[in-house]
């Protein structure tokens, strides 16, 4: 085989790849859909313990798009930003009351989602949905001291964490995974946009969402630890209370559940994008073939 034969064969199965790749694009660029999402965040733990409420709810959004893999199923990608916060003084309980803890977090989530939709929505202008799927996630607790100091709580470890004394109770992780479920509906403003309602639940497998989970350690033990007092004044905030007790809690005293673990979910408006909406194809394919580049084979 000629130097110019080589070359012409090499020419052909680039210009082959080029053009299966460009088909692959275009084949995602027909399904591909943006969506976006604006709403509540907010958790169920040890300091809120209703399993949906929109009480001490934070603001939370989401970036990100979805490509259909076959009629009425998709898979859809998020960037979510949220933030979780809940206090004791809201408890029924008057112990909790009494024990006076607070935490607030960011959520930072990227999750990948199978998604359903009940109806074609083009056909009915509107469909329920439901999705599953798995989320990476990073969380941060925090509050603040009587004198208004912010206080990170996972390197406190107000639980004993990390100590010799209590070799089980480790150091949590601040990046987990949850598994992202739920529904909602979305109706058809023009061929290209919908809009919606949703509600994303996440099971995590944490208890630490808000820093509380177990027992109280031992007072005497845990001033030890690197932090000192610290620990166990964010441990346990009674005695900041007009009239509270100043007494530290006997080591082993309930401070939290370990049997549950914690949650956070979403609920808001969902806008959906869709670049070539089915309605319309025969315009989107030319619309598209608009778009292609001619490879040239020499």
């Amino acid at each position: 085989m000629t130097v110019k034969q080589i070359l012409f064969s090499i020419s052909l199965l680039l210009a082959s790849v080029a053009t299966q790749s460009q088909n692959f694009l275009y084949q995602v660029i027909e399904r591909f859909s943006f969506e976006g999402f604006a709403g509540f965040a907010n958790y169920q733990g040890e300091l809120q313990e209703s399993v949906y409420t929109f009480s001490q709810a934070k603001p939370a959004f989401s970036l990100g798009g979805r490509i259909e893999l076959a009629d009425r199923v998709f898979l859809r990608g998020l960037a979510t930003y949220g933030k979780i916060s809940a206090s004791d003084k809201y408890a029924r309980s008057l112990e909790k009351r009494k024990r006076n803890l607070d935490f607030s977090s960011a959520i930072y989530d990227a999750s990948i989602t199978g998604v359903y939709e009940v109806f074609n929505i083009a056909e009915k202008r509107y469909t329920p949905y439901i999705f599953a799927g798995v989320s990476l996630f990073h969380f941060s607790p925090y509050t603040y001291d009587s004198t208004g100091t912010l206080r990170w709580l996972m390197p406190l470890g107000t639980e004993g964490q990390g100590l010799a004394a209590y070799p089980d109770r480790k150091l949590y992780n601040l990046n987990q995974f949850s598994i992202p479920f739920g529904a909602g509906i979305k109706f058809a403003v023009n061929k290209n946009i919908a809009i919606g309602w949703e509600f994303r639940f996440n099971k995590t497998f944490t208890d630490y969402l808000d820093d509380v989970s177990t027992t109280y350690a031992d007072y005497n033990i845990l001033i030890t630890g690197k932090y000192g007092v610290s620990s166990a004044e964010m441990a346990y905030r009674g005695d900041e209370l007009k009239g509270g007790s100043q007494t530290y809690p006997a080591a082993g005293t309930k401070r939290g559940n370990p049997k549950t673990k914690d949650w956070y979910y979403f609920s808001g408006i969902t806008i959906t994008y869709t670049l070539f909406p089915k309605e319309n194809f025969s315009g989107n394919q030319k619309a598209l073939r608009d778009l292609r580049c001619p490879v040239n084979v020499f």
